[in-house]
């Protein structure tokens, strides 16, 4: 074994002996407490600012000390707008109000600026930046000695706003964002079960950027998300898609080890020998429900040689040249791209265009462009029919290079003085930061869509959706056509069963620009947004109509879903909702539609119902 290898073997034996103390120390600590909440009666309201049972002062105060000062009076993210637009603070958030490294960086910081008639950015009372784990474990027991609504922030990426809740106590992870590799990894507890593999640990702040960065030089992958700035435990705990699932698998499924803080104060290592129920819950069963994750630890990948995309858009001159068009490339998909290499997403236009977005893993630029030639031609032998507005393209370049700042044109760096040169997101995403939200909806096609037999009713509801509203079909977002290992392994997680038999995940959704409170921008017109929002719906119900019981992703998902037990877990429900009572017997954490929040009020403050 090399001495590099040693070290990180050492590094890694290092912080797995600090986090064990901790977890012998905390038990012992916390397993009186944790007998006399399983025996008292179930907490019925938690307190506001203002209650009688609000934590005095000097209560703050004690917690400020406990958690070495970094105890936050937030303010809201354009509060240095309010008194002078021209000051230096509103200057800087009105410049890097679309940056998501910026976003991320402000205690308050959200990114998007809220749903309509939804949830609207809300600032916490106060936020605990944690540093270690020992902050979270002070700030974890403060809020259920004192009855708190809590709330847990890693990259702020939530649609639903469950990253976000006023009159609360807020756990902000951001500023813990080590990393350490770890060439020959064993879970604790696991030494003679499991094999040693290639890993990389990273403390829950971390964003998917900086994973990448760390394991890509040096010949190995992560499976993350496609958005550089998502949080690595916030992405897993949902179950975690990234550009390339169809080859890796959800992000969740390579998860070896998780270290986190449950409901009692105690932190615990959760894997596949210790903890198990609680491992198997994390990975997909939806985050800020099971406690606070300091740490996470997932299994690296061969980095294949190559990465690469297809790209252009083509409308069609008519309804029938359109229907055309989507019959053409379903059959193309269903033939070339419904394999381990391709994913991505297409969009379907209500003006009758095809957008092309893909990206592809293991081929070389030749190989890809002969892949989608074909498809190419038979739209350039209708001109009649057929516009290439952008034009179509297919190609591959060195994957070591992919997430690569200079000479990438498809990255935006963040330029903030101080920035770490490697930081940058995807031309792409920037839409989506600060976005307001309309409505949103998604739901999981079923690979037998794609029989010969069915295709015709797959491009009748692709169609009939379009004819309310656009909408993208993402093909790394299901796993039909994947690897058999990486179908085999998403079946041990807590994500939805469906997944692995869809194809991919339509999302139906619209917005408009940010709506942060204190934002000077012309009013939200309500009625155009909401006429907005019911398009969605009818555009959605269309896609219904080929998949009627279809599922849904957790973190792409419809707000107002009544069904959403089903929609986001499906029979694994049942399950999560027993590990739930197990950790957090009191449902200290509570997020919108997250296991168990259905005992709760729509603010997470008032119980429904016993249990």
């Amino acid at each position: 074994m090399s001495a590099r290898a040693n070290a990180f073997r050492a590094i890694h034996r290092r912080d797995l002996l600090k986090a064990t103390s901790a977890t012998v120390a905390t038990s012992a600590l916390c397993s009186k407490n944790s007998v006399l909440a399983a025996q008292a009666p179930l907490l019925a309201q938690r307190v506001r600012p203002g209650d009688a049972g609000w934590p005095s002062a000097t209560d703050w105060q004690k917690l400020k000390a406990a958690v070495g000062g970094n105890l936050i009076e937030p303010r809201p993210l354009f509060a240095g707008c309010s008194s002078d637009a021209k000051s230096a603070p509103c200057q800087d958030v009105l410049r890097n109000m679309r940056n998501p490294f910026y976003i991320g960086d402000q205690p308050s910081g959200t990114q998007v600026s809220g749903w309509l008639d939804a949830w609207t950015p809300a600032d916490s009372a106060y936020v605990v930046k944690a540093r270690n784990p020992l902050d979270i474990i002070k700030a974890v027991n403060f809020a259920r000695e004192h009855n708190l609504r809590l709330v847990v922030k890693g990259g702020g990426h939530s649609y639903q706003g469950t990253s976000n809740g006023p009159e609360s106590l807020l756990i902000w992870t951001r500023a813990m964002n080590a990393l350490t590799v770890c060439r020959e990894f064993v879970p604790w507890g696991c030494r003679g079960r499991m094999a040693p593999v290639p890993a990389i640990t990273a403390e829950s702040g971390a964003m998917w950027v900086d994973v990448y960065n760390a394991v890509g030089k040096t010949g190995w992958y992560a499976q993350g998300g496609g958005c550089t700035t998502v949080g690595v435990a916030g992405l897993i705990q949902s179950g975690g898609f990234g550009s390339f699932s169809k080859a890796f698998g959800t992000a969740a499924s390579s998860l070896l080890q998780a270290v986190i803080v449950t409901s009692d104060g105690t932190l615990r290592i959760a894997n596949a020998c210790t903890n198990p129920d609680l491992f198997w819950a994390v990975k997909g069963g939806g985050g800020g429900s099971w406690g606070v994750v300091t740490s996470i630890t997932i299994k690296m990948h061969d980095l294949p040689q190559n990465f690469g995309a297809a790209w252009g858009k083509v409308r069609a001159h008519s309804n029938d040249a359109f229907l055309k068009l989507l019959a053409q490339f379903v059959r193309f998909y269903a033939e070339k791209l419904f394999n381990p290499h391709w994913g991505e997403q297409v969009s379907i236009g209500s003006d009758n265009t095809l957008k092309i977005s893909m990206v592809c893993q293991g081929l070389t630029s030749a190989e890809a462009k002969a892949v989608w030639q074909p498809f190419f031609n038979w739209v350039a032998t209708s001109p009649k029919e057929f516009e290439v507005s952008d034009k179509f393209g297919a190609g591959a370049t060195e994957a070591q290079h992919w997430w690569d700042v200079a000479g990438n044109d498809s990255m935006v760096p963040d330029r903030r003085e101080g920035a770490p040169a490697d930081h940058d997101w995807w031309k792409g995403d920037k839409d989506q930061v600060g976005a307001f939200l309309h409505g949103y909806d998604s739901l999981w096609l079923s690979q037998s869509l794609l029989l010969p037999g069915q295709q015709a009713r797959l491009v009748g509801a692709l169609f009939a959706a379009s004819r309310y509203k656009g909408f993208s079909v993402h093909f790394n977002k299901g796993l039909a056509g994947a690897a058999p290992e990486a179908i085999a392994a998403a079946k041990d997680t807590a994500t939805n069963p469906a997944v692995t038999d869809a194809f991919a995940l339509v999302i139906v959704a619209d917005g408009e620009m940010p709506a942060y409170p204190g934002f000077a921008r012309p009013p939200i017109d309500v009625a155009a947004a909401q006429k907005d929002a019911r398009l969605i719906d009818l555009a959605t119900a269309e896609l219904r109509k080929v998949a009627p019981d279809a599922g849904s992703y957790v973190s792409e998902s419809n707000y107002f879903n009544v069904r959403w037990q089903q929609a986001f877990w499906g029979e694994n429900y049942a399950k999560l909702r027993a590990v739930k009572n197990k950790y957090d017997p009191e449902g200290l954490f509570f997020v919108h539609h997250g296991v168990g929040s259905e005992d709760w009020s729509a603010d997470g403050f008032t119980r429904l119902a016993p249990r």
